[in-house]
């Protein structure tokens, strides 16, 4: 092998300097995937709110195998398909939505990042999604909707023990020009989740020697924090405790089909339920007439081990597929598990740890990331597939790989 001594034409066309720039624009720009964005967001969050974020109940179990069920999928392609345009829009309860994806509620949010729920919703109105705003968001109901004034905005409800504050949430929705009501039924009290428990996780949080020393290289975080506006809950004016004690106070374990029949005649929009984890449960929802259910295990937070809700989700689609809306929670991190969904079943598809991860990676910012990343996933899938519009995609297109297969008890 012959050698020489390079030039230094040779040399300037080898060197590729990238120019200074925005150290956050980099920074998220490098992310390719929901988890990358999770790596930044671990390194930049101190640990008690990226724990309650990233964490699950007891074993975290469920969430576990959530996220096995979607890497568990086979697709199958079909080539030689024209897919130069690619449609990824439809109609979510009668009203346009640029992509199958909504953000989910998320509570403590502005404890993720100083930005808050006012980033996600401003996100979301980019992309042209809706946005949810949880009981226990922490930015207020109104200053949501000034945050996202042409925004499609979703209001979740937690039925509260004392009920008339329940209702005075869904009047108040109502007249921030709200379109929709999503309840959630699978919290009669709240999940055993040990992480939270063992970083002491409060509200509001509490400046320790731990918290001091984990925070020491996660200085942007308590600017942010220590130098905005103090942080309260969209439903809640106050609360000095842990979150475990906050949710227990809340949840009300008397919630029946009366109660959702109250918030039904108060609220004159469409009406979600969320929580739903059984093809019984599903039937009578539909029968009720709600407008849409939301197939959920809570994110793997309530009940460890309840039904992975990706793997319900063709039983329940061949049930009550023609009577009711159904929408999946639960384990997505990708555009990938989104279309393998859609493909399935659901209309539309909701992400909270997927976009808490984009809010601590880098606010506003960070969550436009990773909803460019969702969605471009969401695109390249498709056109890989051989589809050019949602409605081209049926179960034929994915294979649910068995790793865990019921057995029958005995007796």
């Amino acid at each position: 092998m012959e050698r020489r001594i390079p030039t230094l034409t040779d040399l300037r066309a080898s060197l590729n300097f990238r120019k200074p720039g925005n150290p956050a624009a980099m920074r998220l720009g490098l992310a390719q995937t929901i988890w990358d964005l999770r790596t930044i967001a671990k390194a930049r969050t101190p640990k008690g709110p990226f724990d309650y974020t990233d964490g699950a109940a007891e074993g975290e179990i469920g969430i576990a195998r959530a996220r096995q069920s979607f890497e568990d999928v086979e697709l199958h392609p079909a080539v030689l398909k024209d897919v130069t345009d690619v449609s990824t829009s439809w109609d979510v309860l009668g009203t346009p939505s640029a992509f199958p994806l909504a953000i989910a509620p998320t509570g403590f949010t502005r404890l993720m990042h100083a930005a808050g729920e006012t980033a996600g919703a401003r996100a979301a109105a980019a992309y042209d999604i809706p946005f949810t705003l949880s009981t226990l968001g922490t930015t207020s109901i109104e200053r949501v909707r000034e945050a996202s004034p042409e925004g499609r905005l979703w209001m979740q409800l937690y039925m509260m023990k004392e009920r008339e504050r329940s209702l005075e949430l869904v009047a108040r929705a109502d007249a921030a020009g709200y379109d929709t009501l999503m309840i959630t039924v699978d919290t009669p009290v709240a999940g055993a989740r040990h992480r939270d428990a063992r970083n002491g996780m409060a509200f509001p949080p509490q400046l320790t020697l731990s918290t001091l020393i984990d925070a020491a290289p996660k200085v942007e975080w308590w600017w942010n924090f220590l130098t905005t506006e103090p942080v309260t809950f969209a439903a809640i004016s106050k609360w000095d405790g842990t979150v475990g004690e906050l949710l227990d106070a809340m949840f009300d374990p008397s919630v029946d089909y009366e109660a959702l029949a109250e918030v039904r005649a108060a609220w004159k929009g469409k009406l979600i339920v969320k929580g739903v984890q059984s093809v019984a449960d599903a039937r009578t929802l539909a029968d009720l007439g709600v407008d849409a259910i939301t197939l959920s295990n809570h994110g793997g937070r309530q009940l460890d081990r309840a039904p992975v809700p990706f793997r319900l989700l063709p039983e329940v689609a061949r049930e009550v597929g023609g009577d009711v809306e159904i929408h999946l929670d639960t384990g997505i991190m990708s555009g990938t598990d989104i279309v393998a969904a859609v493909a399935l079943g659901a209309r539309t598809t909701m992400i909270g740890r997927a976009y808490l991860y984009g809010l601590m990676a880098g606010g506003r910012a960070g969550v436009n990331r990773a909803l460019s990343i969702l969605t471009g996933e969401v695109q390249r899938t498709m056109r890989l597939l051989g589809v050019a519009s949602l409605e081209e995609l049926v179960p034929q297109h994915v294979t649910q790989l068995t790793r865990l297969a019921p057995t029958r008890a005995e007796g």
